[in-house]
């Protein structure tokens, strides 16, 4: 199969990682086509752990060329962060790691734009705060947004600088007292030294997929954020700023829709988000009770920001919703092991919107904040699964809870993991 695609269906934070990096061996491109430096990735290798918010997770694999698409927005000092950081951990990355000379770039206007709209208590979002929504913004509307491939021209992008900071510092002002203001010449000179260490990694990405496609080889994409978070289809506006659906490949990287010919859905055994935004399955029970117990265990942590994720039970009203705009052709279900230990577990089957019962999923978030979870009660475990290797080895109520998930999404398990570790991965 030339491409597959490895997508999460709830509001991120899936442990997409994990199965990306499993996957990665049989493919010989890995590629990121939406989002920024705000999709936190990490990799369990042995005693090793990778934490990724920029780069494909296959950059970890030599033998493989990661691709960041051009559906992606770049924070140049990120990327070389991040790259160093590998390189000093003795992962090595060069040619096997391509830009697309069309993702759009950050700046420093673009983090104080976004942390002055997020100083707004009324119309906060919950954003990571690394400029990434208002860097979308100026995309789309053509006048400031900046290209990767046009920091490799000097006298172009001090041009374009000069034209598009004094528009900014009038935007910043006019937000109020305290905001920062830019000087275009200096942001220039900055940027043109990291176009030095950006330029060897440039290059046409959409010619070199579809040349690679042409070719024979295999792709796998790597989707940033959940569905649930996609700026169309998601909880709008609590959501990111790009399609982090399937669908996003097409324009995030130029590969035609038709190419992708697999589809896995990532499932949490339970249900995450951070920020703001409506939770209807949100376990909000205390430092004592079930949804920190969960947390703690879970290690729910952003890896972008740390922030403590908010915890609940399995939605899968929710995920039947993106699991179906995904058209995903398996699922995998992870961190079934924090689950050991409860008694008994819940599956949200349904809603009560304004009293009445629905199952489908209403995206709108002033609708969804107004709907109430209908639980399902399934007997839980006490057994430690993280040494199993097959489903055989799971206690039967552990079975059962993978079959009921599957059975409500009427879809084949892929996956199922049981630990971080890549080895603690059960293939049925």
């Amino acid at each position: 199969m030339p491409a597959t695609c490895v997508v999460g269906l709830q509001w991120g934070d899936e442990a997409k990682g994990k199965i990306v990096d499993i996957l990665g061996d049989k493919h010989d491109f890995v590629v990121r086509y939406n989002g920024g430096a705000n999709a936190g990735h990490t990799v369990v290798w042995g005693d090793r752990k990778f934490a990724l918010s920029l780069l494909p997770t296959g950059v970890l694999k030599p033998h493989v060329k990661s691709v960041i698409g051009n559906g992606v927005v770049v924070y140049p000092p990120r990327f070389i962060e991040e790259v160093e950081k590998l390189r000093s951990g003795g992962v090595s990355v060069g040619a096997n790691l391509v830009v697309s000379e069309h993702a759009h770039t950050i700046f420093p206007y673009h983090m104080e734009e976004e942390r002055l709209a997020e100083a707004d208590g009324d119309g906060k979002i919950g954003t990571t705060g690394r400029g990434i929504g208002p860097c979308y913004q100026d995309k789309v509307g053509r006048r400031f947004g900046v290209r990767v491939g046009e920091l490799l021209h000097p006298k172009h992008l001090r041009e374009r600088l000069n034209y598009i900071v004094p528009f900014k510092n009038r935007i910043l002002a006019a937000f109020g007292i305290g905001a920062k203001a830019f000087d275009a010449n200096q942001l220039c000179d900055e940027y043109l030294g990291y176009a030095e260490f950006l330029k060897p990694h440039v290059a046409d990405t959409p010619k070199l997929l579809n040349d690679a496609l042409a070719a024979g080889k295999n792709i796998l994409f790597e989707a940033a954020q959940g569905s649930l978070l996609d700026i169309d289809h998601g909880t709008f506006p609590y959501v990111t700023s790009s399609s982090s659906l399937p669908s996003g490949i097409w324009p995030g990287s130029g590969v035609p829709a038709r190419a992708v010919s697999r589809i896995i859905g990532i499932l949490k055994a339970y249900t995450t988000r951070v920020g703001r935004g409506p939770f209807p399955t949100e376990l909000d029970d205390g430092p004592d009770g079930i949804g920190n117990r969960i947390r703690t265990i879970g290690r729910e942590f952003g890896t972008v920001t740390g922030r403590p994720r908010r915890v609940g039970w399995f939605d899968a009203v929710a995920a039947r919703y993106t699991a179906t705009l995904a058209d995903v052709d398996v699922i995998s279900i992870m961190l079934l092991d924090v689950l050991s230990g409860l008694k008994e577990l819940k599956i949200c089957t349904a809603y009560e919107l304004d009293g009445e019962r629905i199952t489908h999923f209403p995206s709108d978030s002033f609708r969804l904040e107004r709907c109430k979870p209908v639980l399902e009660t399934v007997p839980g475990w006490s057994e430690d699964i993280t040494t199993a290797r097959k489903l055989a080895d799971l206690p039967a109520a552990a079975r059962n809870y993978v079959d009921r998930i599957a059975g409500i999404l009427g879809k084949k398990v892929a996956f199922v993991s049981v630990g971080p570790d890549r080895d603690q991965t059960i293939v049925p």
